[in-house]
């Protein structure tokens, strides 16, 4: 059986759904990025758009990309390293699925398997069941979001899974799980850094920031601001998402010369009518 998981010829794409994922923007974001860097800076790699997207141009680079959310970290490095486990896996999950969607749904979220594979086939099973692809944790660390809607979901996306395993095996790629100031401190000139964290919400409602179970606040965002101005001083590019919240416009006016205002869909709103309709920041240092 293990014959047909063989390579086959294909741009990497993100394998899990990530709240704030930027596929949908990358013909906005990829113009602002720097023609050349000697390395590229990815703290808060979530779904990895944009990085896969760069990555796939054949750009002469080192990556290096890395995201708190332990989890996350662990399923680009079972991908990696042991894809064919990880499909197998899955394609176990998706029988078992497709018997009973309802009971199988909340008897994998209520489990707490220790393994590698199961614990990365779980993350990956639960994404695509799931509402919305939502990753959410409550307080004590755990997924707790409802079954989603869906006819008929790609559990199993062999092709991409065996892209993305093809791709992370480059020599010039780490997959690290760190907080993003470990992750950036050593960029430098000629480096490029992509951030891209949760974002600071716009209104009592649109507080999404539960990736992992320490939310990221205002106080981490000012944290992240005190680190794209030393990276700056050090000559590094960086380009920074947000919301075009109050605080986030005042806290980068400095460099209000390099923010653009871009019209974008999220789809994380229960409310489909208010999924529409939202600025976003891109915040540029060049």
């Amino acid at each position: 059986m293990k014959q047909q998981y063989r390579l086959v010829s294909s741009t990497p794409k993100p394998f899990v759904k990530w709240a704030g994922g930027k596929r949908q923007l990358l013909p906005i974001i990829t113009k602002h990025v720097p023609q050349k860097f000697d390395r590229y800076f990815e703290p808060f790699l979530g779904g990895g758009a944009v990085f896969f997207n760069l990555v796939s141009q054949g750009r002469d680079a080192k990556w290096l990309v890395s995201d708190l959310n332990s989890d996350l970290a662990l399923s680009y490095v079972t991908i990696r390293d042991r894809v064919e486990e990880l499909i197998d896996a899955l394609e176990t999950h998706s029988a078992n699925y497709f018997k009973n969607p309802i009971s199988y749904y909340y008897k994998i979220r209520e489990s707490n398997p220790k393994g590698q594979i199961d614990k990365v086939s779980r993350l990956v099973f639960l994404n695509k069941t799931c509402f919305n692809g939502l990753y959410r944790v409550n307080s004590k660390g755990k997924f707790n979001v409802p079954l989603g809607k869906y006819v008929n979901p790609n559990i199993v996306n062999k092709e991409n899974l065996l892209a993305v395993s093809a791709t992370l095996q480059s020599k010039d790629i780490s997959i690290k799980c760190q907080d993003f100031e470990a992750a950036i401190k050593n960029a430098s000139s000629g480096d490029f850094v992509y951030l891209d964290p949760p974002y600071q919400p716009v209104s009592d409602t649109a507080n999404f920031t539960s990736y992992t179970n320490a939310n990221f606040g205002f106080d981490d965002q000012e944290r992240l601001f005190s680190k794209f101005k030393t990276l700056d001083k050090k000559g590094v590019k960086i380009l920074l998402s947000n919301s075009k919240s109050d605080e986030i416009v005042d806290l980068f006016k400095d460099f209000s010369d390099g923010i653009i205002e871009i019209n974008a869909n999220r789809f994380i709103n229960s409310v489909s009518k208010r999924r529409t309709g939202h600025i976003e920041l891109l915040i540029k240092n060049y």
